[in-house]
């Protein structure tokens, strides 16, 4: 399970700041996309407090987040257009 940042946690999210997302999420999304994770995330855990799969449910709807204003064209995360 992620350890989260100290300073994070004891602001009652457990990604204060882009930086502290996950490697994995930092070097494949665009700024803005990992905007958007963490803010979907903190909000997704949030909001499944005390659930068994907290966790894993934030980082599915964190992805699904990003998932509606991106979209991944061989090994990058593209803006989708709006139309």
């Amino acid at each position: 399970m992620q350890s989260f940042p100290k300073r994070a946690m004891e602001e009652n999210v457990p990604y204060r700041a882009n930086a502290d997302l996950p490697e994995s999420v930092r070097h494949h999304l665009p700024a803005h996309a990992q905007s958007i994770y963490r803010e979907a995330f903190n909000h997704a855990f949030a909001s499944h407090a005390g659930e068994a799969d907290q966790e894993i449910r934030a980082h599915k709807i964190a992805w699904s987040a990003v998932k509606r204003s991106y979209e991944k064209v061989g090994d990058s995360w593209i803006a989708r257009l709006v139309v």
